[in-house]
């Protein structure tokens, strides 16, 4: 069986650019109110949204990269710089690197501008999924560039498919993330599915009613361990199993009786060899909106038992919002920092829990009895995804 080990991580979100930002963020629980969008465009009930400040954006690439010039592809294109350099990966002719980028959006955003603002007649067309092909360019990666598309699950999919691809021996090394940011027709399609909440994000809160969308980018790199101890590549932790189902039950809307997403949870622990009494915390999906936070108790209390009042979770979106397709590969960075420090930040206070959602969301930092979580990543049509992280060499 193949270790796939996790040796480079890079992150974007409202707390900063940078994995410090993102620790930094959660060990002070930096939690800051949704405001709303600066878009003349979003003439929408709840035009709320996370969005990074545009003096902390990363500089553009180089136009031989043919990436065009969006907020998402310059926030994945700097996590997976900020991964390969904490990987210590440099070009080696000798090494295949793959790249896997998901996203629901990715830069829409800037043909939706162009659709009210006027087509810039000087700027030749170029797709807007085009961080993969464009940071295998910036890696000088031969081993394939895929964008995943499996809308909110889709950078945990990337990972996945990833860790695969090491153990079938198709590539060496694998740059998988995800990427979002604003796009109008995305908060219009929200709003009009009643899932954002006015009040903001309030995951397992018995008054929540809904989500707020944020932008950010999540970059992780994986290998085999054997690969990462030839080349004296740092062990940050290691990507044990996944498991994968859909339900297809609804569009949006998932299957009440958590049948697949549990399955999911099960194939990520069969996966990877354990067994529910293994892992020491949970990062959940938790959107914070009705369904998704009442189905996933009932999928986690399915396999966990009574021990899921335990287990302490800890719901990163209630810090920095629904980052959508990056939302998956954001919480597996969150867990490898669990995983080497050995402890839980301080979750955002659930103002009052709900009874529907028996799960424990400590306040308070919380020490780790083993270096072993799951994380759980969902979407639209019923694209389940789980996670098994833990602690490296």
């Amino acid at each position: 069986m193949v270790d796939v080990v996790i040796t480079g991580l890079g992150a974007a979100s409202r707390l900063g650019i940078g994995v410090d930002a993102l620790s930094r963020g959660m060990a002070e629980v930096r939690y800051a109110p949704p405001e709303p969008i600066a878009d003349p465009g979003a003439r929408v009930p709840v035009p709320l949204f996370y969005r990074l400040p545009d003096e902390q954006l990363p500089p553009g690439p180089d136009e031989a990269l043919g990436l065009p010039v969006g907020r998402a592809n310059l926030l994945a294109l700097d996590s997976a710089r900020q991964a390969t350099r904490s990987a210590r990966l440099v070009p080696d002719p000798d090494t295949r690197v793959s790249v896997l980028i998901g996203s629901s959006v990715a830069d829409v955003h800037v043909v939706e501008r162009w659709r009210t603002d006027g087509y810039p007649q000087r700027s030749r067309w170029v797709p807007v999924f085009s961080a993969a092909s464009a940071i295998a360019a910036d890696l000088g990666a031969d081993g394939g560039a895929v964008s995943l598309s499996n809308a909110c699950s889709g950078s945990g999919y990337a990972l996945a498919i990833g860790a695969d691809m090491i153990a079938a021996g198709e590539t060496d090394v694998v740059v998988a993330g995800g990427m979002e940011t604003y796009s109008r027709v995305a908060l219009a399609c929200f709003n009009r599915l009643g899932a954002l909440d006015p009040n903001g994000i309030r995951p397992f809160d018995r008054h929540r009613a809904g989500s707020i969308l944020a932008e950010g980018a999540g970059c992780l790199v994986l290998e085999s361990a054997e690969h990462a101890h030839r080349r004296g590549a740092p062990v940050l932790a290691r990507l044990l199993g996944s498991g994968w189902s859909c339900d297809g039950h609804h569009a949006t809307a998932p299957d009440p009786t958590g049948t697949q997403i549990a399955r999911a949870m099960r194939a990520a622990l069969d996966d990877a060899g354990a067994t529910p009494d293994d892992i020491d915390f949970l990062v959940p999906h938790g959107t914070g909106t009705e369904r998704n936070d009442a189905t996933e108790s009932v999928a986690m209390a399915t396999v966990f038992g009574d021990r899921l009042a335990k287990i302490p979770l800890y719901s990163l979106k209630a810090l920095i919002g629904h980052t959508g397709g990056a939302s998956a590969a954001l919480a597996v960075a969150a867990a490898v920092l669990f995983c080497q420090q050995g402890w839980l930040p301080p979750n955002v206070p659930v103002a009052e829990p709900d009874p529907d959602c028996p799960v424990l969301l400590p306040a308070d930092r919380t020490p780790l009895p083993g270096r072993t979580g799951m994380v759980n990543a969902y979407a639209f049509g019923g694209n389940n995804m789980s996670l098994i992280v833990a602690g490296g060499e």
